[in-house]
């Protein structure tokens, strides 16, 4: 994907998955401070069930995760499998109300940006199933596998709850023997076929028109109702200094061109100078913010050298991330390092 166009998953979303996410690297022996480092959270953020976090602070979180623990096959099951139908709001009890499968379907690839995933979802339809198929390739490669393996075990456990235990569906994936294995040993009762060029929740044609165990149109029209105002109040514009915050969190190891993020942000660069001048701040200031405290944490977590904060920030070598260290906070990286 070309780097100055936004990427699907970058809108808005609950902290329940981020909270998950630390949640499981503390049972993995990472410590709360250093699951959170570099992601401008606190805690008290993600107890919070009102708070809204970016895209990339749940993106900076899984890394720390998989920083600590590699990216090994189980992982992602692990936090996929701890959601409950509560955790995912509205749009899951939209997808639970819904009249049949199909809809099911198609209701939840059309919201989806409602969920936590960070894949994005397509429904397809021929003359023996009905797909959903996932395309990972917006999501960085360094937490791709993780992503993907997340979602699917979120379905996987979810599914006969929503779906009830019913024949007549499968998962095809594009993962190994070993990420498959975790995902058959959360759901045993479904199978998971491994081989296939992408990610897909695959159901038999003559499934699709059966009716959902909780089925309820009327609802069903209501909440879909409500998913459209919530998604279309998540994508209004915020203040533009916000946008570009939340674009920067994203993308922290890329240069931070203001040409590149007006692109994403589908405005003229002037435009964007304008608005931020107007909030009285400047592209300048905003980036130099949000390194500064995103280096400010990193390196007071005392787990990533001065030369590794360097490279996770976007710089190419130590000296130049120490002079601009300097110029923030007036001090060398090495007073606030602890390790």
């Amino acid at each position: 994907m070309d780097a100055s166009q936004p990427h699907w998953w970058d809108h808005t979303r609950s902290a329940i998955a981020a909270r998950i996410l630390v949640e499981l690297g503390e049972e993995c022996g990472v410590a709360e401070s250093a699951m959170l480092a570099g992601s401008g959270l606190r805690r008290i953020d993600l107890d919070d069930p009102e708070t809204q976090i970016e895209a990339g602070q749940e993106l900076a979180i899984a890394r720390n995760l998989l920083r600590r623990n590699g990216d090994r096959p189980g992982l992602g099951a692990r936090a996929g499998g701890r959601y409950t139908l509560g955790s995912l709001g509205i749009w899951g009890f939209t997808m639970v109300t819904s009249p049949t499968v199909r809809d099911l379907a198609k209701l939840g690839t059309r919201y989806a940006a409602l969920s936590f995933a960070f894949i994005r979802p397509d429904y397809i339809e021929d003359a023996q199933y009905g797909r959903v198929v996932y395309d990972s390739t917006d999501i960085p490669a360094d937490v791709r596998g993780f992503f993907v393996e997340r979602e699917l075990a979120k379905i996987l456990a979810l599914e006969p709850v929503i779906v009830g235990a019913r024949p007549g569906f499968h998962v095809e994936t594009s993962f190994g023997d070993e990420r498959a294995a975790a995902l058959r040993r959360l759901a045993p009762h479904r199978e998971v076929r491994t081989g296939h060029p992408q990610d897909a929740l695959v159901f038999n044609r003559s499934l699709l028109d059966d009716a959902m165990p909780q089925s309820d149109p009327v609802t069903a029209r209501a909440m879909e109702a409500q998913c459209a105002r919530l998604l279309e109040q998540r994508r209004q514009r915020r203040g533009a200094a916000a946008e570009v915050r939340a674009k920067m969190l994203a993308q922290l190891q890329e240069p931070l061109a203001m040409d590149k993020i007006a692109h994403q942000l589908d405005m003229e660069e002037r435009t964007l100078r304008r608005k931020l001048t107007a909030e009285g701040t400047s592209f300048r200031e905003l980036a130099d913010e949000v390194r500064s405290t995103i280096a400010v944490e990193l390196l007071a977590d005392g787990h990533l050298t001065v030369e590794e904060v360097a490279v996770r920030l976007g710089y190419h070598d130590a000296s130049g991330f120490s002079r601009a260290f300097k110029r923030w906070t007036g001090q060398r990286p090495g007073r606030y390092h602890l390790a």
